[in-house]
């Protein structure tokens, strides 16, 4: 059984998002100041040689408008090779491949592409996912990369609503910008005294 792991890039304030989607984000890519050689290979190590995705749909067009022609590098590479497996209701209109649409009853779709041999799954972005796959146990590891920012204003890492969880620390990394890879394991519910 393959693992699923979900990488997010999030402020303090646990805004991940990075990009105008809208008009009412007001920052363009807050993350680049802090980028350096370190994270890369920290990003590099987390999603590991060979990997497929689990996206969104918002993410998948997002990525799919840029990785696709942007210039050959480690990252971009594993991702333009890995298999896309997509959120959504409109799978005739994929095109960034290899990809599979997977729905519309998602919980069982990704339960069936995690008992199937291959790569470890990565989910980024795709924070209407994560609330999900937390819910149903879906979820393995989570990777928080936490960049010494708050933001006050956009989408939110854990929406309202994610259910409660317990988390085990895995390993803990600081870039001399201040970026901190936090890795945990899903440990399971929450408890409470």
């Amino acid at each position: 059984m393959r693992k699923l792991k979900i990488i997010e890039h999030i402020s303090l304030d646990g805004v991940m998002q990075t990009v105008r989607q809208d008009d009412d984000f007001p920052y363009g890519d807050w993350t680049a100041p802090y980028r350096t050689p370190a994270g890369r290979e920290a990003i590099l190590a987390a999603h590991g040689e060979s990997f497929d995705l689990l996206l969104g749909r918002r993410t998948y067009d997002l990525w799919s408008g840029f990785w696709p022609k942007a210039p050959s590098t480690p990252i971009g590479d594993r991702l333009n090779a890995a298999k896309k497996y997509i959120a959504t209701h409109r799978p005739e209109s994929l095109a960034w491949g290899p990809f599979e649409g997977v729905g519309p009853d998602i919980v069982e779709d990704i339960r069936r592409i995690k008992s199937q041999n291959g790569p470890n799954l990565i989910l980024s972005g795709s924070s209407t996912l994560t609330s999900t796959l937390l819910e149903h146990g879906l979820a393995d590891e989570v990777l928080l990369v936490v960049y010494p920012v708050l933001l006050g204003t956009g989408k939110r890492f854990f929406a309202a609503g994610t259910p409660a969880r317990a988390f085990e620390l895995i390993s803990t990394n600081v870039t001399p910008t201040g970026i901190v890879f936090s890795h945990y394991k899903v440990a399971g519910p929450l408890k409470t005294a």
